[in-house]
């Protein structure tokens, strides 16, 4: 996993996105996967961010920087990674019994939704706009918490 401070480009706000990877990242931007969660806006993109560098094992620690305590180690608080864990099972457990259709998301959704299909539990790939026709229609999505990585794509 990794840790990316978002912006919204539309009303500045801040927050964080967690990814399989860098390129996970790119194709949910891509997609328009990603949405602020303050306002709802797709334009959405990294925030700029202060890398977390070790010193080098040949150099004394020297002077602390005079803003020190406002900088980010890239730690997480051991809250945060309890709760993060917790999410992860649930979504691991909720997903147990639904099947993923990828790309196919909207069409498998609309198709079952409409009686064209036999209903089940479903999860995929939609971007924002797509999802948000598919509420617009009485069809009921909810954006997974965490990224799922498809089967195909897993070790």
């Amino acid at each position: 996993m990794i840790v990316f401070d978002l912006q919204c480009h539309a009303g500045g706000h801040r927050f964080e996105g967690w990814f399989g990877s860098s390129q996970d990242f790119t194709q949910q931007q891509e997609r328009g996967l990603l949405a602020c969660p303050e306002c709802g806006s797709d334009d959405v993109g990294k925030a700029v961010m202060a890398p977390s560098v070790g010193k080098k094992g040949n150099r004394g620690a020297g002077p602390v920087p005079a803003k020190a305590e406002a900088m980010s180690t890239g730690a997480l608080p051991p809250e945060a990674v309890k709760m993060m864990k917790q999410l992860a099972k649930m979504q691991s457990e909720s997903l147990k019994d639904s099947r993923w259709v990828g790309e196919s998301f909207a069409e498998d959704a609309r198709a079952m939704h409409y009686g064209e299909q036999d209903s089940e539990a479903i999860h995929g790939q939609t971007t924002l706009e797509e999802a948000k026709n598919l509420i617009d229609e009485g069809i009921e999505v909810a954006p997974l918490p965490l990224p799922v990585v498809p089967p195909d794509k897993a070790n």
